[in-house]
């Protein structure tokens, strides 16, 4: 569709940022005059000076980020767009240009005695920056020279272009076919292919699932070089800086206990019967004699699925967050209508949905809205996004806004499950009752066993190449498959397609994401049942989380909102959700 034939009141609000496309290139022009931060150099030695600095970075990062935000959704509204390509990378260079010539800043700050950076963290006009020292003395082992350190600065836009290739390839390039559906000819995209996977027509399926992998086939090869030279940027910063592992550099990046990851590979591990037994069910249920990958997405139960418009939809998901209070309803609210969101698929939109949100404007979520019921918690999940950066800008100082990716997909998933909660709540129907139950088990195995594979799959392949072996289009897609065979085990057809799954999933491009998906439900179903079962004060502490930001290590911001993730009970309460859901499902069968 294109996008003019969209409603306004469906497209996001830029005017909000820049009411012009002039506007902007007025104020590129204005913040590519960088203040004079090599006067600072030399000089971080006394608490005057460091704040000088800091209050001077900031307040230029924050016009940066307004004009880089404008930027990237112009470019997100049409990837083809040569203008506005133009314009994001006009930013980038930018950035670069920053992180250049600021780099002597954490070289000098590091080489500080620790009981000075201790006396800064307590300093009534550096408070702003406390959880900033405390970290560098954990970061002082891993800190360069100025001069290297300014070299891995002016890496930073080489480093993106691993990223960018996929995102032009996948989102712009990739030539998926034509096909019939639905008696007419029609382009496969990213949200038809989804579409279909859903539905009844299980011909249609297959044929769908072989022609949209068979399009990543033909640029397999090119997919896996452009894969392999992410993991060797992830290398490269990890040996420059004398990290053991990319995924010790990760989990140290987050502020992440190794016990956090270690816990979430033993409960999934751990899981896997629950798994099999599901997909035994979903095979009986559909009445097959064997299962495939193109039969994991489709509804378990017949005339039950919850379609509805895109308005009513966020009607319902209002309602599903009623027990995050009048004012977290009240926002929702305001986002719809003030047009935060920009809703539909159209022509070179990037594909899949998100939120950004960066300090001084509201957040924006990005959706591809197409009526399912997936689409529906799209939304709560989406704005569960945006509504914690709006908390998290709103009460932290900038230093202290973005929380960090470790907790990122916590917010949004307690929407999902307090929604998905309300809708069990709200029929005893049979049919609907058991769709649900189907939605929330597709939900864990999606999130917390899918999410889980997908990060086994990363590590081993940074583990391959941290050992010296190539990565290849042949190697990749055995790893894949391997681990394919794992996670869903002897009742599934592993047809040969899955093989190269890895070749199209975007977060790989920002690696060891993934598992904090898994992480994520898994905290977000400690945190929605604290809110259900004990209402206010477990709401109030919710709140303490989405307003912390980085004010604390995300660990110790989620023990404090009601999940510990350093103790694998956590998680083993997750795959308790996951059987009880299961067994309610069979005995309503």
């Amino acid at each position: 569709m294109n996008r003019s034939e969209i409603d306004a009141k469906y497209q996001w609000n830029l005017g909000d940022i820049f009411p012009s496309d002039e506007a902007w290139e007025t104020a590129f022009a204005k913040v590519s005059e960088m203040p004079d931060f090599a006067s600072y150099r030399g000089k971080l030695n006394t608490a005057e000076n460091v704040l000088s600095f800091l209050k001077c970075q900031d307040a230029y990062e924050i016009e940066l980020l307004r004009v880089y935000l404008y930027a990237f959704l112009r470019n997100a509204q049409d990837e083809s767009v040569t203008k506005y390509i133009s314009y994001l990378g006009k930013v980038s260079m930018l950035m670069t240009r920053i992180s250049s010539e600021t780099a002597f800043a954490l070289p000098e700050l590091t080489s500080l005695p620790d009981e000075t950076l201790i006396a800064f963290s307590k300093d009534p006009s550096l408070s702003d920056y406390d959880a900033m020292f405390l970290r560098l003395l954990q970061e002082k082992k891993y800190v360069l020279s100025e001069k290297e350190e300014r070299i891995l600065a002016l890496s930073q836009e080489a480093l993106q272009v691993s990223g960018d290739a996929f995102g032009m390839l996948n989102n712009v390039e990739l030539n998926l076919p034509e096909m019939e559906y639905e008696g007419k000819t029609v382009q496969l995209s990213h949200g038809l292919y989804g579409i279909i996977l859903h539905g009844k027509n299980r011909a249609k399926r297959e044929e769908c699932f072989r022609l949209y992998y068979g399009a990543y086939r033909k640029i397999i090869n090119t997919l896996a070089v452009i894969y392999a030279g992410n993991v060797k940027k992830s290398i490269f910063l990890k040996d420059a800086r004398g990290f053991d592992s990319c995924l010790q550099m990760a989990l140290f990046g987050e502020e992440v206990d190794r016990a956090v990851y270690d816990n979430l590979l033993s409960a999934v591990h751990g899981g896997l019967p629950l798994l099999h037994r599901y997909i035994d069910a979903r095979r009986q249920a559909l009445g097959y004699d064997e299962m495939h990958m193109y039969d994991m997405h489709v509804s378990l139960v017949e005339d039950a699925d919850l379609t509805m418009p895109y308005d009513e939809a966020f009607d319902l998901v209002e309602k599903g967050l009623s027990p995050l209070g009048a004012d977290y309803v009240a926002l929702l609210h305001k986002g719809r209508t003030e047009r935060w969101l920009d809703v539909y698929e159209t022509e070179g939109k990037t594909s899949g949905a998100y939120s950004i949100g960066i300090f001084g404007n509201h957040p924006y979520v990005l959706l591809n809205y197409t009526k399912t019921l997936t689409d529906i918690f799209t939304i709560a999940h989406e704005m569960g996004h945006a509504l914690h950066s709006y908390f998290s800008n709103k009460t932290q100082p900038y230093a202290k806004s973005q929380y960090k990716i470790f907790v990122a997909e916590v917010a949004s998933t307690v929407n999902e499950m307090l929604l998905l909660r309300y809708l069990l709540a709200n029929t005893q129907e049979k049919n609907i009752r058991k769709y649900l139950l189907n939605y929330f088990m597709d939900m864990i195995r999606m999130t917390l066993f899918r999410q889980t594979q997908f990060a086994e799959f990363e590590a081993e392949a940074h583990a391959m190449a941290e050992r010296g072996e190539p990565l290849n289009k042949d190697n990749l897609s055995a790893l894949y498959y391997d681990l394919n065979k794992k996670y869903y085990g002897e009742g599934v057809v592993h047809d040969r397609e899955i093989e190269i799954e890895w070749a199209r999933i975007p977060h790989f491009y920002n690696a060891f994401y993934v598992y904090k998906y898994a992480t994520g439900i898994t905290a977000a179903i400690a945190i929605s049942d604290k809110i259900l079962k004990e209402g206010a004060p477990a709401v109030e502490r919710y709140f303490a989380f989405l307003r912390g930001g980085c004010s604390k290590d995300p660990v110790t911001l989620l023990r404090e909102a009601g999940a510990d993730l350093t103790n694998k009970e956590t998680f083993d309460a997750a795959m308790q959700q996951f059987l009880g859901a299961l067994e309610e499902f069979m005995s309503l069968s």
